[in-house]
């Protein structure tokens, strides 16, 4: 499956639009996460546990949308963006969305 941000596929020409996919996932910080980052927040630097939280959030919202595309036959997804947004004290929504096309490369 092909990812893009952009409007087209550089080198392939699209055939077909499917329409609008979409995943997301939501997911919840624990306590051990929070007294950790309440450490790191007094005395600075990265909160890594998050940041790896985000990044599987990021990669599961992403599968569950190539998995969507691929129902519809697309074989790629162009204008890929995420959102986030906060569901309850203490847990966040990441959501990947795009336009399901089919491609096929150009000759030349």
């Amino acid at each position: 499956m092909i990812l893009t941000n952009i409007e087209s596929v550089p080198g392939y020409k699209i055939l077909a639009q499917y329409g609008l996919v979409s995943g997301s996932t939501v997911r919840a910080k624990n306590f051990v996460l929070d007294f950790g980052a309440g450490i790191k927040n007094t005395f600075g630097g990265e909160l890594k546990s998050y940041t790896e939280l985000l990044m599987e959030s990021r990669k599961e919202a992403v599968n569950r949308m190539k998995e969507q595309a691929q129902m519809m036959g697309a074989n790629a997804i162009i204008n890929v963006r995420f959102a986030t947004s906060a569901v309850t004290a203490g847990a966040a929504e990441v959501y990947a969305y795009g336009t399901a096309v089919k491609v096929e490369p150009v000759e030349g």
